[in-house]
């Protein structure tokens, strides 16, 4: 069952000129330092961190608060599989939403799919509940 869907598009000239003109204030109160480390790899570092800014902008939606509420930037945080998948983590308030939405005997699966065209990053997440478990069917 599907808990929550949430989408975003972010201009990567926006998230770069934040880059420069705040640098690690701006990176510091917003990613961890796991999506820091993956961001400064990239040849596209601008690029990089506005698809995970999309990301928790998608997922705070999808959690369907938005970012109010007390979800904090970093309790949502993107990684990578070794595949190259991005996975949302959650930790903190988020997390705990999470729980509240998901129903009892179900674990929630948070799906994360990232893109870019520039000047544009995108997220889409869906929350999905599934009884707990329960195998992925492929």
């Amino acid at each position: 069952m599907i808990l929550g869907v949430g989408t975003d598009l972010a201009n990567i000239d926006r998230i770069a000129g934040t880059l420069e003109r705040f640098g690690d204030r701006f990176r510091n109160r917003v990613f961890t330092p796991v999506e820091q480390a993956k961001s400064e790899r990239r040849a596209d570092t601008p690029g990089t961190y506005a698809k995970r800014w999309a990301a928790k902008e998608a997922c705070s939606k999808a959690l369907g608060t938005g970012l109010r509420m007390g979800i904090a930037w970093k309790d949502m945080a993107v990684s990578n599989l070794q595949t190259g998948q991005p996975v949302m983590h959650v930790t903190g308030w988020a997390a705990d939403r999470l729980s509240e939405m998901t129903p009892p005997g179900y674990e929630a699966i948070i799906h994360v799919t990232l893109t870019d065209d520039h000047p544009w990053a995108q997220a889409f997440v869906v929350i999905e509940a599934r009884p707990a478990g329960q195998a992925q069917k492929i």
